[in-house]
């Protein structure tokens, strides 16, 4: 934990920085930190945020002050190993793959990486994502495993309006997004679903440590789930995911 950085973010919160590259096992190692930040109940934590390679901790300075907490939580880095991180669910996320209204760049991105359509479709849906971070809009999933089979560049001329749903590819990364806005990525199909609805009990549907799985269906599927949706009444498919080695 010697490369462990705690930078001063603003008067009301610290950056505590764990590396300086995207790995699952420093995502592991953010995890980790959060549950025992959690489980210290060390007064005047008002908010975790969880990044690729760090975790912003959000505090009221009027309870405890900045060293103070500093102290305390570098006290907590000796825990990390024995801290028991609880296995992860998998949002299986249906997509429409595709067709100039839902999927206009499939095309480009086949061409691009010398693949057909559906070979890039099986690659992209052959993947659970490990959910590194949201932002960007809210409930913005930024994945990582993407097959750099499929990497392809962004666009060079970004678009004004991306439509809520759209699902994107951008040198190696994949995510969805979640609500209307504009955005460069090469879009490879559309979900029905929801990742953002501020009417939800839990308005953001993914959560970061969470995985995704995307499934291909057909337009009547996505006919049914966007009905279902508009009715408030789909339900994600979730699942435990079975960790390496088990």
């Amino acid at each position: 934990m010697a490369d462990v950085r705690f930078l001063l973010s603003g008067d009301t919160a610290v950056t505590v920085e764990f590396g300086n590259e995207i790995s699952v096992a420093i995502n592991a190692q953010i995890r980790a930190f959060s549950i025992a930040l959690q489980e210290s109940n060390i007064p005047g934590i008002v908010e975790l945020v969880p990044t690729y390679r760090s975790l912003m901790v959000h505090y009221d300075p009027s309870i405890i002050e900045y060293g103070t907490l500093v102290r305390k939580m570098k006290g907590l880095l000796g825990q990390l190993d024995r801290i028991e991180i609880p296995p992860s669910d998998v949002l299986e996320i249906p997509v429409l793959y595709g067709g100039e209204e839902m999927g206009p760049d499939l095309g480009f991105v086949a061409e691009h990486n010398h693949k057909t359509e559906q070979e890039v479709i099986d690659i992209h849906t052959s993947t659970e994502y490990l959910i590194y971070m949201l932002g960007f809009t809210p409930g913005f999933t930024y994945l990582g495993g993407m097959s750099e089979e499929i990497a392809a560049p962004r666009l060079q001329q970004p678009r004004v309006k991306i439509p809520a749903g759209s699902v994107g590819i951008a040198g190696s990364q994949t995510g969805v997004y979640p609500i209307d806005s504009p955005g460069g990525w090469q879009l490879i199909g559309r979900t029905p679903v929801r990742m953002y609805d501020p009417n939800r009990e839990v308005p953001i549907l993914p959560q970061a440590g969470q995985y995704i799985k995307f499934r291909a269906i057909d337009q009547k599927e996505f006919d049914e789930i966007a009905a279902q949706e508009a009715a408030g009444g789909y339900t994600v498919r979730r699942y435990p995911r079975e960790e390496a080695g088990k």
